[in-house]
């Protein structure tokens, strides 16, 4: 590496990477994502429910959702919008916080990459860096189960 790089190396081991193709157009998926009218309708694992409290969907500005599990057991994401590329990526930051906002666990960024693939939709996430490969591997589990239901949505869209 070259002196003064600023490139920076992520430990693989705490690195989430999930790769779906939806069958449906590039421009309903991302209305999925970026409309909160319809992301309520599908995000959270399955059994969840979710209610956006808070969301200034632009560069900088925060969000806050609050996700009902099955148990009645409450979960409150949140972070900050750093860029979007309208049909292209979505990058924020993210982690979750108690009831009253303070955070629980450490904060990653999430990042969601959409292309057209073939009237297709290829979506990429990437999310780094997790604490533990055990939070990782937590996340994979809810994410997989989250992008189920997105496709459950999409088909019935």
């Amino acid at each position: 590496m070259a002196a003064g790089s600023n490139l920076v190396m992520e430990p693989a081991d705490r690195v989430l990477m999930i790769t779906r193709v939806f069958d449906a157009p590039l421009d309903l998926v991302w209305r999925a994502w970026t409309d909160p009218v319809e992301l309520v309708k599908w995000h959270g694992p399955r059994g969840f429910t979710s209610t956006i409290e808070h969301s200034d969907f632009r560069p900088g500005g925060k969000y806050r959702i609050h996700m009902l599990g099955p148990e009645k057991d409450d979960h409150w994401l949140q972070g900050t919008h750093r860029e979007i590329v309208p049909m292209e990526r979505l990058s924020m930051t993210s982690y979750w916080a108690d009831a009253k906002g303070d955070p629980v666990s450490p904060e990653t960024t999430l990042t969601v990459l959409f292309e057209n693939a073939n009237g297709k939709t290829k979506l990429t996430m990437h999310q780094a860096v997790f604490e533990s490969v055990g939070a990782r591997d937590g996340h994979n589990t809810g994410w997989n189960s989250t992008l189920d239901c997105l496709g459950e949505y999409l088909a019935a869209a």
